[in-house]
């Protein structure tokens, strides 16, 4: 079973602009997004989808110096930037993860693809709320050259695998149930505020290693109430 991981990532936000590329320790967001997929047992390939935008040649050039494959396509459509990226690797699974997510979840994402190397459905469903920023999301190929193909709504283009969401009878689904020792749902750990990084920076700065388990990212932001609500106020942008 081939499975890619394609990081979405642009420079442009209308929170917080150039978020991926801010500095983390001694590196930066998007280290932190790549090395952990890394970590995904069972991923052949972590990729970079970013877009065609000259703000985002900081990105390819990122990419370039790091030695991490990428590629560029619309910046608004990014379910086809999905597809074209993937085409040429012609995987059998495609992993769907956002560079603003710097402490994915790894042991969960190896679990995920385990599940999916026994049960080659269509799509992971999850059962269970953890923060927001650790979960990454599985679907198969086919499935998404489906949703490529009948998703017309902007929504569909944007969020990439919402249609298989909100069309799940269309598709055949497995469910992982999310650990009890993730069931924190009220925690955000996702890059998208000024507040959102100054959390983030300041767990990185705790642990020192970007492949800190996310299970001790939780546990430290349940100790230090302090930290963990630096960024409680902010609402998640809904999705339209």
């Amino acid at each position: 079973m081939k499975t890619i991981c394609i990081i979405q990532a642009r420079m442009g936000s209308s929170r917080l602009p150039g978020k991926i590329l801010k500095p983390l320790e001694d590196v930066d967001v998007l280290t932190y997004d790549i090395e952990r997929c890394r970590q995904i047992e069972g991923v052949n390939e972590v990729i970079v989808a970013t877009s065609t935008l000259p703000q985002d040649d900081a990105i390819a050039d990122w990419c370039m110096s790091h030695n991490v494959k990428y590629f560029r396509g619309s910046e608004d459509d990014v379910l086809d930037r999905y597809v074209q990226c993937a085409k040429p690797y012609n995987p059998d699974y495609v992993m769907r993860v956002t560079s603003d997510c710097p402490f994915v979840d790894f042991e969960m994402a190896r679990e995920m693809v385990k599940l999916m190397q026994k049960e080659k459905k269509d799509i992971v469903l999850l059962e269970g709320v953890p923060p927001r920023g650790l979960v990454v999301e599985m679907i198969s190929f086919q499935a998404l050259l489906k949703i490529h193909e009948i998703g017309k709504e902007p929504r569909h283009r944007e969020h990439v695998t919402y249609y298989a969401y909100e069309y799940s009878d269309q598709f055949e689904t497995v469910t992982y149930q999310i650990p009890d020792n993730r069931l924190e749902s009220e925690l955000r750990i996702t890059l998208d505020t000024e507040e959102d990084y100054e959390l983030i920076k300041a767990v990185a700065e705790h642990f020192k290693n970007p492949l800190v388990s996310s299970v001790e990212v939780i546990e430290y932001l349940k100790e230090h109430p302090e930290i963990a609500n630096i960024n409680a106020h902010i609402e998640q942008k809904p999705v339209i």
